[in-house]
């Protein structure tokens, strides 16, 4: 099987699992823990914050964060297609429990004039406007990457006004080597962010979350409030710190391999999809064309040994990640000419 359905489905490379199994230990709810120590310290430099918390997941990152800022009630300024909207459980009104103001706008992206207008009046009858959020790569906008002075204008606008900003970063490293830009720079104007280690990095589990020392201190009593506190956990941190040193440069394949696929999908009858918006390593494709659901068409190609996920009833996502090389595209894409 030539697996697309995401990036989260790579495994540990032989390396990665030496590094595992040869990790230094110790009692990660007392700081005790040096592998996780240095990855935190590792992806707090990365993204030029003063500390950094390691999780069990991206979603928690998101959900801690939210109540960190958040009192009951407030509001949150989120892209219509972000993470936290479709894909957290309705984490936000049931961990941080806030609300959701959610803007439209391209690929999954919005503008500073778009954040200006959704702020609330000072007023008793409103919620309160406290966050704005940003997914960037953006999953549901095709892996896109949103434009530094963009994000930028974006965060500018909400401190004006007071309100914090949040990164999901959960592919940042795909943008970082798409555009050359430093991670730093991307975070530098939001008050927390962070980056997943399971998805194009290919660690197992986890995501670690960064920001000033007061939020991650606020963000270390959610993480046991939540049941995100672990012991020895420098054994899936060390795949972390191993990914950090050797798997990020290597993101271009990736990016390399989702364009070849893009181009070949489009030159198919009744798929509609523009390659040039492949800018890391997400394919989204529309097949309303065909004729035939999406539904249809993926179990088609899953019975021809290549699976995709499902984004509705006209669309499809293949995602390219560490477990697929340049000759599974080349597979893949004769299956894909064949089914469509």
């Amino acid at each position: 099987m030539i697996d697309l359905y995401s990036d989260t489905m790579t495994k540990p490379t032989p390396a990665m699992r030496r590094c595992m199994a040869e990790a230094e230990v110790g009692d990660e709810q007392k700081g005790e823990d040096p592998t996780v120590n240095r990855l935190q310290e590792m992806v707090a430099e990365l993204l030029g914050k003063d500390a950094a918390v390691y999780l069990p997941s991206g979603t928690m990152c998101n959900e801690i964060s939210f109540a960190v800022w958040g009192r009951t009630g407030d509001e949150m300024i989120i892209h219509r297609d972000s993470h936290p909207a479709h894909f957290e459980v309705g984490g936000p009104a049931y961990l941080a429990r806030i609300m959701l103001y959610p803007l439209d706008g391209p690929r999954g992206m919005f503008t500073a004039e778009q954040v200006e207008q959704a702020i609330r009046p000072d007023s008793p009858h409103y919620p309160r406007s406290r966050i704005v959020e940003v997914e960037n790569t953006h999953n549901m906008g095709g892996g896109s990457i949103w434009p530094l002075a963009q994000l930028q204008a974006v965060c500018a606008m909400a401190h004006r006004y007071g309100l914090m900003t949040h990164l999901d970063g959960a592919r940042l490293l795909n943008a970082v080597v798409a555009t050359g830009i430093p991670a730093k720079t991307y975070a530098e104007p939001f008050d927390s962010a962070w980056i997943d280690l399971s998805k194009g990095l290919g660690c197992p589990v986890g995501a670690v979350l960064a920001g000033s020392g007061e939020f991650i201190k606020d963000a270390r009593r959610l993480k046991h409030l939540f049941g995100g506190a672990m012991r020895q956990a420098g054994i899936i941190a060390a795949a972390g710190v191993y990914a950090l040193e050797h798997h990020v440069s290597r993101l271009a394949e990736d990016h390399e391999h989702a364009k070849m696929l893009a181009q070949a999908l489009a030159e198919l009858p009744g798929v509609s999809l523009n390659p040039t918006d492949v800018e890391t390593n997400i394919v989204i494709f529309d097949v309303q064309a065909t004729g035939h659901p999406a539904q249809e068409i993926s179990e088609r190609l899953e019975k021809e040994g290549v699976r995709v996920s499902l984004m509705g009833r006209t669309k499809l996502r293949a995602v390219t990640h560490l477990d697929v090389s340049r000759q599974d595209i080349e597979r893949a894409i004769a299956v894909c000419r064949r089914v469509l």
